[in-house]
């Protein structure tokens, strides 16, 4: 081993933020290291990004090392874990290797996507051990609120890195294995160079509940509601939704999946046995033809997508489901940061609509899947670590698991954000360097920089609209029509009830009138002094301005 390797972790994603997360791993000489990425997340556009779909991690040192890549490796299924691949991955090019859940899943993603099929996807089990180049690579079983959730042991010449992945301490998961608590054990006594851990619950006390602690709560809710009853949950959460079916069979309901994001994982979940001794959903069709207090529907939309099944049941939009007054809707779920305002419309619309709806502030409908304070204290005991790196959570939740790290006696605590290349070994650990991170935007078909997509535009255009002008001039100046003005977005009337479009074409017309010819042959001149006039005209009768373009066409 030479002196010259070093033993690096660079976050493109996730940290800083919840969602998106991307970390590569990589080992070698400063200028020839060989690299494994861990997870390739996306994120979700908020009302500041209109028209933007999707967001992802900005990948472009990633592409600049795409031939030093030896594999993506996917912690789990979620998408803020795996769903850039779908849009990104040809950029890499890499292997993945993912758990028979993760791979089901991101197979099905890829359904239609252009390099569907062409993915090299490794399936391997929840305990695998193999190599890629330098790194000797371990999956260790974990809880989380999805199937076959993973911890990542990266051991090297260097020394050892647990990646964490998502996580929380869970004994009876519902579905699938339980937490390996005996093997992180054993990976602790063989001695922990790093942990990067998982930071989204570090602000709260105590220890997350169990999963299979929610099916009273949700039992009672259910066998109590006089009519039908909804529950909406991530689709992803297997163990939810088997939950759900439990409790409604005892409680003498049938259950119809609405959504078809739900309705996929169910067909994966099934074929792979997680639904073993579960009767078979209903269908959509269905709906109609049962008794109200007999029924129960389980749908997508728990974090207020417009296009989701709840969202338009809401809107009454749906084209099979219909609620009504005295329907019961639960929210087993919680609200992730930036969601608020969605969920809240939703939620809102139901209430309107003379229904009753539940969320965790009302009872034991949700638990999360990540670790309380109490959680983390555990797994420092297990690992004692000598370097711990926070991840997976915004600034707050990641300075509070700084502190308790440090409480916890570990000497050397890296705070870092996006971009930071940290030297785990050898020497003192610390941020050595900073590569380009920010964000691509998903626009259609298009992927983006945020710089050139034109959303900052967009911004403009839903804050005070747009106003397009037409000029006929002759060469020398003069008038040849009457200008057109087109407005988009702006009042018809201002507040004394004159008509907008008048107040602009008069504006036009005191340029017109105050420009000698001469100075109007000047294009560039006169397209700026009419945008000046319209703009402060309309500043002062309405406080706002619009975005303006002039043109003048020269006959």
């Amino acid at each position: 081993m030479s002196e010259q390797n070093q033993f690096v972790f660079l976050p493109l994603g996730g940290v800083g933020e919840i969602g998106m997360n991307l970390g590569m791993y990589g080992f070698g000489p400063v200028d020839k290291k060989s690299w494994i990425v861990v997870d390739f997340g996306l994120g979700f556009a908020r009302e500041t990004q209109p028209g933007v779909d999707l967001i992802f991690p900005d990948i472009r040192f990633l592409e600049s090392e795409k031939n030093n890549v030896l594999g993506i490796i996917l912690t789990h299924a979620h998408e803020d874990h795996y769903g850039g691949l779908v849009d990104l991955w040809e950029r890499v090019g890499a292997p993945v290797y993912a758990t028979p859940f993760t791979a089901a899943m991101l197979e099905a993603k890829l359904d239609g996507a252009p390099w569907a099929g062409k993915i090299p996807i490794n399936t391997i089990s929840q305990t695998e051990r193999w190599n890629l180049g330098p790194f000797d690579l371990e999956m260790v079983p974990v809880s989380h609120s999805i199937p076959e959730p993973n911890a990542l042991a990266i051991r090297t010449p260097l020394g050892l890195a647990l990646h964490t992945g998502d996580w929380k301490i869970d004994p009876t998961p519902v579905v699938g294995e339980a937490m390996d608590v005996d093997r992180l054990k054993e990976i602790g006594e063989e001695g922990v160079l790093a942990l990067i851990c998982d930071s989204t619950n570090a602000v709260r006390d105590g220890i997350s509940p169990s999963e299979a602690d929610i099916a009273a709560g949700l039992y009672d809710f259910i066998k109590d509601a006089p009519n039908r009853v909804a529950v909406t949950s991530f689709a992803s959460n297997v163990a939810r939704m088997r939950t759900v079916a439990e409790v409604a069979e005892k409680a003498g309901r049938d259950v119809i999946l609405v959504g078809r994001a739900m309705q996929r994982v169910s067909i994966i979940a099934r074929e792979l046995g997680f639904f073993d001794g579960i009767k078979p959903f209903l269908s959509e069709d269905d709906f109609g033809y049962l008794p109200r207090n007999k029924v129960l529907v389980m749908c997508t939309g728990s974090q207020g997508e417009d296009r989701a099944a709840l969202a338009r049941i809401a809107n009454g939009s749906h084209r099979n489901i219909k609620l009504v007054s005295g329907d019961r809707v639960i929210f087993s779920s919680r609200t992730i940061p930036g969601n608020e305002v969605p969920v809240n419309t939703v939620i809102n619309s139901l209430c309107d609509q003379g229904m009753e709806v539940i969320t965790d502030r009302d009872g034991l409908v949700h638990v999360s899947g990540h670790p309380r304070r109490g959680e983390l204290v555990q797994m420092y005991d297990w690992m004692k670590p000598e370097i711990a790196v926070p991840v997976h959570g915004e600034p707050l939740h990641l300075s509070a698991h700084a502190k308790l790290a440090s409480e916890q006696g570990v000497k050397n605590v890296v705070q870092i954000r996006n971009g930071a290349l940290v030297k785990l070994a050898p020497g003192k650990p610390g941020i050595i360097d900073n590569m380009q991170a920010g964000r691509l935007h998903k626009d259609g078909k298009l992927i983006t920089e945020p710089e050139t997509g034109g959303v900052g535009e967009r911004r403009k255009l839903s804050f005070a609209g747009v106003v397009s002008v037409s000029l006929v001039m002759s060469r020398q100046g003069e008038i040849l029509d009457e200008p057109a003005a087109d407005l988009y977005g702006l009042p018809d009337f201002d507040s004394k009830g004159a008509d907008f479009e008048d107040i602009i074409l008069d504006a036009i017309d005191g340029v017109l009138d105050s420009m000698p010819a001469k100075r109007r042959k000047n294009s560039g001149q006169l397209e700026e002094s009419v945008r000046r006039a319209i703009r402060g005209e309309v500043q002062h009768v309405w406080g706002k301005k619009p975005v303006c373009q002039v043109r003048v066409h020269i006959v």
